[in-house]
């Protein structure tokens, strides 16, 4: 069985990367793409997705809004990461929420997740039992996590969890990498996952340039 995924995401570029990576996951295929929530309801009843990846930063309406008034299963793809928003997707019915930035393995991750619970729970002519029930929730969070990620060097979590933890105040990927030597991306990386592994908090500082950016500081 195939699922049909729409990607709702305003910037272009990258709802196209994201596409790109839902195509390297066997079993899903991108459906459509919508830059505005507005374009996104047409294509609801146009494409009839199974899926809809979807971001929070979105023209005339937020993705929370688009979020309450649909009933397909939604996967939050976005920068914003303050705990009320999470909260609030969760609580509007999103299954998972990945924030930005993020690798193809990522996403596959939580794709794969998605299969499993959408196989669990795809036979529409039975009740479906309270085991069906707990084992759908449990495969769709229970390989959010790994245990080592691949390409990551626990040398190096250990020294931005370190600095992170020496940095009194706040500080951004590029203030970490900075001091450790390395790149911004692999200092992003490794603070993102030291706030899903609820080492840190993650918020945004909101510059004068384009796009805020993500902060990081250490939970004692």
């Amino acid at each position: 069985m195939t699922i049909r995924v729409l990607i709702v995401e305003d910037d272009i570029r990258v709802a196209n990367l994201h596409a790109e990576f839902v195509r390297r996951v066997p079993g899903f295929r991108v459906v459509g793409m919508a830059h505005t929530a507005a374009k996104a309801r047409t294509l609801l009843d146009e494409v009839r997705p199974d899926l809809v990846l979807l971001d929070n930063y979105l023209p005339g309406e937020s993705g929370l809004l688009f979020l309450r008034d649909t009933t397909v299963d939604v996967i939050m793809l976005t920068a914003v990461s303050d705990v009320p928003t999470v909260r609030a997707a969760f609580a509007a019915g999103a299954l998972n929420y990945l924030v930005k930035p993020f690798d193809a393995e990522d996403l596959a991750e939580r794709l794969h997740a998605y299969a499993r619970y959408h196989a669990q729970l795809s036979s529409s002519d039975r009740t479906a039992t309270q085991a069906d029930i707990d084992r759908a929730v449990r495969l769709l969070h229970e390989r959010d996590r790994k245990e080592t990620p691949k390409g990551r060097s626990s040398a190096t979590a250990r020294l931005v969890a370190e600095e992170l933890r020496e940095h009194r105040n706040p500080a951004s990927a590029a203030e970490i990498a900075a001091k450790l030597g390395i790149a911004r991306a692999t200092a992003q990386r490794y603070l993102t996952g030291l706030a899903q592994d609820g080492r840190a908090t993650m918020t945004l500082r909101y510059g004068t340039t384009g796009r805020p950016e993500h902060e990081y500081q250490w939970i004692d």
